[in-house]
């Protein structure tokens, strides 16, 4: 009886640890929403994930990105990564862009804490989240139905969205480029060339990769597969390379730059895809 008694105690104070860490908001996303019936809705039938995603070891979490678990667990997590504030450094993405956009991409939108940001500040623009996770897409679409803002949300791979050429203003890639090799990275530029509009904007918010490349401890702290090799590279170089003009990088906070960069060169029009056939929205 006592054993049974100490164990309920123990389970009780675990799961108020829990609780203080993610929030009781996303505790009781996790414990009750069905999150089969979500990811359903929103998965993309067609999608295959590609063999660098199916590594099971983003954060530690035992299934990746691809469970529920990683999705409750995201924003505590990207919070914690992300000092000394990380709507201050999310905010500095809002400041960077440029006139009045008519349409924004959020690429690798995780939890869609970047998205419901651009979507506040820009109401009158059609704002699209994209990921690869459905169950990232599932926590974005509950913030963002509880936040009430209209935001259309996508299962895809960055590096070949589907969506349609030379449509978007402005997109924005935030915490995505450390998670990922950098010859991924390097084709979700050129698809970035191919989505937006001549003078579109596109804004890169990641880990520094001159403080990361002598921070092998860090890495190994928040257990990213891809970002020993991401440290040793440059985004700046990348998007040059890309074809970008007018790149800039500036440093934020402790451990995060912003680099930023203006797509002024006209699309080979053999390049248009045609819009991503699916329509979910919240």
């Amino acid at each position: 009886m006592k054993t049974t008694v100490h164990q309920t105690l123990w389970q009780l104070c675990v799961k108020g640890v829990v609780r203080i860490l993610i929030g009781a908001d996303n505790q009781k996303q996790y414990d009750t929403y069905d999150w089969d019936a979500g990811c359903s809705a929103l998965r993309n039938p067609d999608l295959t994930y590609p063999q660098y995603y199916r590594i099971p070891n983003f954060h530690g979490v035992k299934s990746g990105y691809l469970c529920k678990e990683a999705a409750v667990t995201y924003d505590a997590v990207t919070a914690f990564a992300s000092p000394p504030n990380e709507t201050h450094l999310r905010q500095q993405v809002l400041t960077s862009i440029r006139g009045k956009p008519q349409q924004i991409l959020d690429l690798g939108c995780g939890t869609g804490s970047m998205t419901l940001m651009l979507k506040a500040a820009h109401p009158q623009a059609e704002v699209i989240g994209l990921d690869l996770s459905p169950y990232m897409l599932c926590q974005a679409q509950h913030k963002s139905q509880k936040a009430q803002l209209n935001i259309h949300w996508r299962h895809g791979l960055a590096e070949d969205t589907g969506l349609e050429a030379d449509h978007f203003d402005v997109i924005t890639i935030c915490m995505m480029f450390h998670e990922m090799p950098p010859r991924i990275s390097r084709l979700v530029l050129q698809e970035c060339r191919r989505l937006l509009k001549p003078n579109g904007q596109l804004i890169i918010l990641d880990g520094n990769q001159n403080r990361l490349c002598h921070a092998d401890w860090l890495i190994r702290l928040f257990q990213e597969p891809y970002s020993t090799a991401y440290a040793r590279e440059s985004v700046q170089d990348w998007m040059t390379q890309a074809g970008f003009d007018n790149v800039r990088t500036q440093y934020l906070g402790w451990i995060h730059q912003m680099t930023t960069g203006i797509c002024s060169h006209l699309q080979d029009e053999s390049t248009t895809k045609p819009l991503f056939c699916q329509t979910r929205s919240a």
